[in-house]
């Protein structure tokens, strides 16, 4: 059981870093200073790619669901091996932006955390908290 987790672990954090990547190219191309909140980049990016950038969110989200289809064992594993994946994607998407980019400067910097159906603004110690209590739960919740 534990080798599954591990493995859903490894996959969260690759693909945390491969999204992290992608956001760094995107703010390069688009002329994005990372210094500070992206609240403004959200408002100076191109509506129609705001929309591509919600189908990329769409499909990473669709790619979490099947991969907890395809390892889990019932509705309730599924779920929980979900949670579990898309609490080290979200915890280490941070991790990754901060090591490339140095990105974000602080806890307190707010973010544009997701845009479906519409954004989600909050300082980024919101998810990196609530990534941290799900990984520690499941945790608990295994060894009991």
């Amino acid at each position: 059981m534990w080798l599954k987790f591990i493995s859903l672990a490894i996959f969260g954090i690759a693909m945390a870093h491969l999204e992290g990547v992608v956001v760094v190219y995107l703010c390069k191309a688009l002329d994005f200073n990372e210094d500070g909140s992206n609240i403004n980049f959200l408002q100076k990016f191109p509506k129609k790619y705001l929309l591509i950038e919600r189908t990329r969110e769409a499909a990473t989200i669709i790619m979490l669901v099947v991969l907890a289809i395809l390892v889990g064992n019932g509705l309730l594993d599924m779920i929980i091996l979900f949670l579990w994946t898309f609490a080290f994607w979200d915890l280490f998407y941070y991790v990754s932006l901060y090591v490339l980019i140095k990105w974000p400067n602080s806890l307190k910097t707010i973010d544009v955390l997701f845009l479906i159906p519409k954004p989600w603004i909050a300082p980024v110690w919101v998810p990196i908290s609530i990534s941290s209590i799900t990984i520690l739960s499941i945790s608990l919740y295994m060894l009991f």
